[in-house]
């Protein structure tokens, strides 16, 4: 029997919640090797191991800032992406969300395990003391998870003329970078909707030119050395297609700690340019969480992948036979383990 492909997307930084607390100890048997590791460094610059925090009651100020989430949502991915039954799942290619790049990364073979956790920790902690600006998110959708073009631009006016970003096109959500004093103006003049707009909490304003400062101390702290060609594609924040035979390794290098963190993260066409190079059976989001399955339902609809053209034919699709597969569902995550 021939094996299903399925491309791999993994999450970013929000992911590791309340909800999802707890999610190494019931998943982690795959990555007692790595967490180990993992541990071991974290404890030499004297941090609470991820085992640790991973079993503690969940606290929105320690589980959510950026030298914590980011190596507990990179073990979770790594856990569960080992999960996966390759004996009936070809991986045909890795995209991610953000952070999610990082973990791309790392499970494509750009790095190995080791500089994977170096480039998360360090680019997890760099805004340890001081976060710079902040991020909130803003709904574009109608009832039927369908863009209102016209309002985007509305929208994307206002964020321009109070000096803030596009930070990541999230299917259906913008997510918007600045200083606060320009988030706090968006958070008045935006329409209600829902709970839009709302500030995400512990996020700097990643992906704007805010973190210039960043990229060049990422710069300095971590080698073109650490990053090699990949041994499955990669598809990144531009939709930019990164193979094992053709990639340019400074290039990487380059747009990973200069491009990435200073420019819009468009995760839309990253999932766009994913599905449609890629033609997957199934995409599989890693854990932990769920919630970038919203966003890709609604980058499905926006190409009318499937003939999926609402939240109600996308919910349908989901129930009688899932294209996205969320390994942090676990009645869809016993369909790939």
């Amino acid at each position: 029997m021939a094996k299903k492909r399925i491309v791999v997307i993994c999450p970013g930084r929000g992911t590791y919640t309340r909800e999802t607390s707890g999610y190494l100890a019931a998943f982690g048997s795959s990555v007692k090797s790595q967490i180990a590791y993992m541990d071991e460094q974290r404890k030499l610059v004297g941090n609470t191991t991820l085992t640790d925090l991973d079993s503690m009651p969940f606290r929105a100020n320690i589980h959510m800032s950026g030298e914590h989430a980011s190596p507990l949502i990179y073990a979770c991915s790594l856990a569960d992406f080992l999960s996966i039954d390759q004996e009936k799942y070809e991986i045909t290619a890795i995209t991610g969300n953000s952070m999610g790049w990082y973990i791309a990364l790392a499970l494509s073979g750009a790095l190995s395990h080791e500089n994977s956790f170096s480039l998360i920790s360090t680019m997890g902690s760099m805004m340890k003391d001081s976060i710079i600006g902040g991020q909130l998110i803003y709904s574009l959708v109608d009832e039927n998870w369908r863009v209102d073009e016209a309002e985007k631009e509305s929208v994307l006016i206002e964020i321009k003329n109070v000096g803030a970003y596009v930070s990541i096109y999230l299917g259906g959500y913008l997510v918007i970078g600045g200083e606060q004093s320009a988030l706090d103006t968006l958070l008045k003049t935006l329409p209600a909707k829902d709970n839009y707009p709302f500030q995400l909490p512990f996020h700097a304003a990643f992906h704007t030119p805010l973190l210039e400062p960043i990229s060049q101390k990422a710069f300095e702290l971590l080698p073109q050395s650490i990053f090699q060609k990949p041994t499955i594609p990669l598809v990144d924040g531009q939709g930019h297609i990164w193979s094992p035979y053709s990639s340019d390794i400074e290039e990487l290098y380059r747009y990973t700690l200069g491009h990435q963190v200073t420019n819009a993260y468009d995760f839309s066409t990253a999932v766009t340019v994913t599905m449609k190079e890629f033609c997957p059976d199934n995409m599989v989001l890693l854990g932990p969480g769920n919630s970038l399955g919203g966003a890709i339902g609604q980058i499905m609809i926006q190409n009318h992948w499937l003939d999926v053209d609402s939240k109600k034919s996308f919910s349908s699709h989901q129930k009688n036979d899932p294209f996205l597969i969320s390994m942090g569902m676990k009645a869809q995550r016993e369909l790939v383990c």
